[in-house]
């Protein structure tokens, strides 16, 4: 939109260094700018368990956002990495926007992802 100016918030993280933890209240999501992140899930044995790595483009944590569960997982840079912060207020803009229909099946999908996870851990 014209006049219209957009701030975009960056932030950077260093190897080892945790974006959120499982059970953290999910308010932002994150989309990869550069470096990689991994999503990790502590099983009941104290194991960890890699649910999956995230390079350039990867978005991640916005199930918090579309459920409002807590995080169901670690991410941790495994790299220096800088991440492009999406916001709740900025996502649930973006989702009430959409077609009911899509809500309801992006709601879903969340929710077997959650269980699915949740059999195998």
């Amino acid at each position: 939109m014209a006049g219209e100016t957009r701030f975009v918030d960056r932030k950077v993280f260093f190897p080892g260094q945790y974006i959120f933890r499982m059970g953290d209240v999910g308010d932002r999501a994150y989309l990869v700018q550069d470096g990689k992140v991994q999503i990790q899930r502590s099983k009941p044995d104290g194991s960890t368990v890699v649910l999956g790595e995230l390079t350039k483009g990867g978005i991640f944590g916005e199930m918090a956002l579309v459920d409002d569960q807590p995080r169901m997982a670690c991410a941790v840079a495994t790299e220096q990495t800088t991440l492009v912060v999406v916001g709740r207020d900025q996502f649930q803009s973006k989702l009430n926007a959409a077609d009911p229909f899509i809500r309801a099946l992006l709601k879903i999908f969340v929710r077997n992802i959650r269980a699915i996870t949740d059999r195998h851990m």
